[in-house]
């Protein structure tokens, strides 16, 4: 007979009503997030149209109010998978953010009007499958008991010269490539992002264990170590969060999406791993299978990036490589002319221009 639980249930019905509770909330945070996607971009299209659009260096997206919709729903989407964590384990949530791609992709197609290829479909599927596998054979991570911990973790060697490498990265794409590839490569922008989220987690889970701590009585306040996370966490989200608005103006939402997806998810995992040593007496055939999963999140974004169709140029740029000159054939007092620079003026003769001599 299944103990009971303290309002007269068996613990497995409390421990399935939870896991239900923590789907229920995972979906409804993918919702949110997918669709928060497609308004933040409505958002900076209509910015775009009356100023200086985001992947130029604008910031009129902040006055306007769709966009702030899109953020709060955003908001919305991430509390809701921060407590989606709370009922279920994470083998359940994580996988589960996946579906904010399908979202975003569905509602990209009949919002903006933004059509995802076959091959493109194939690379989205790819990029969910090697996710969820990387993520269902992660291994578990031990939750540090106080903020102190954290920084002893975060202050090791291994992760010391991952954040360095990490902060390398950055500043070779922002300063180098960003200026110069930006606007034609989406690798840059997503790069910047995935890397800085990556970093962004980690400060986020330091500062999760002291508000839990504090309200548990354990005040972590007076630690200089909470408000180092803090700040390096409001750095990173402000850094994303500029990138990704500048990735959504530049390019396709139904691309945009599944890669942001994948290359963050992949290098939190790798940040985790290395921040909490959880791969240390992981067995073979998991360490391969996240390998499988790596390898199939690569594949599935080489193909996205391949079959990306370009948003439309503006009008203005579609006309500005034409050339007004115009070549002719002249022939007067029996001498033959050609002209072909409209800056250079005819010879000083009376002539008559024969339709047949243009080229």
């Amino acid at each position: 007979m299944a103990p009971s639980s303290p309002n007269g249930g068996s613990a497995g019905s409390v421990l399935y009503s939870d896991n239900l509770k923590g789907f229920l909330l995972a979906v409804l945070s993918s919702a949110f997030i997918g669709a928060s996607f497609i308004i933040k971009k409505k958002g900076l299209k209509r910015a775009g149209a009356s100023g200086v659009r985001a992947s130029g260096g604008g910031y009129g997206y902040l006055l306007q109010p769709l966009w702030w919709v899109g953020m709060v729903t955003m908001i919305v989407g991430e509390i809701a998978n921060f407590i989606a964590y709370i009922f279920a384990p994470a083998v359940l949530v994580t996988p589960l953010g996946a579906l904010s791609i399908i979202v975003s992709a569905i509602l990209a197609h009949f919002i903006l009007n933004e059509r995802l290829q076959r091959m493109g479909i194939l690379g989205c599927v790819l990029c969910i499958i090697g996710s969820t596998v990387i993520v269902l054979h992660a291994p578990e991570e031990n939750t540090p008991s106080s903020v102190e911990e954290i920084w002893t973790l975060a202050t090791q060697p291994a992760f010391l010269l991952y954040t360095a490498s990490a902060l390398a990265v950055v500043l070779v794409l922002t300063l180098h490539c960003a200026p110069r590839y930006g606007q034609t490569n989406i690798m840059i922008y997503l790069g910047i992002c995935s890397v800085i989220g990556s970093l962004t987690v980690m400060s986020i889970k330091a500062i999760g264990i002291a508000i839990k701590l504090t309200i548990e009585g354990y005040s972590q306040v007076t630690y200089f170590q909470t408000w180092v996370f803090a700040m390096v966490a409001i750095t990173c989200i402000i850094t994303q969060l500029n990138y990704l608005n500048m990735a959504l103006d530049t390019f396709n939402t139904a691309i945009v999406s599944p890669i942001y997806y994948a290359m963050f998810t992949t290098l939190t995992i790798f940040a985790s791993a290395i921040m909490f040593k959880d791969w240390s007496g992981q067995s073979a055939s998991s360490i391969a299978s996240e390998i499988c999963g790596l390898i199939t999140v690569l594949s599935g974004t080489t193909v996205l990036h391949s079959t990306r169709e370009p948003d439309s140029q503006p009008i203005t740029e579609l006309y500005s490589p034409l050339s007004p000159k115009i070549s002719w054939h002249i022939q007067g007092n029996g001498e033959r002319w050609k002209h072909k620079d409209e800056n250079r003026s005819p010879p000083d003769i009376f002539t008559v221009i024969r339709p047949d001599y243009f080229s």
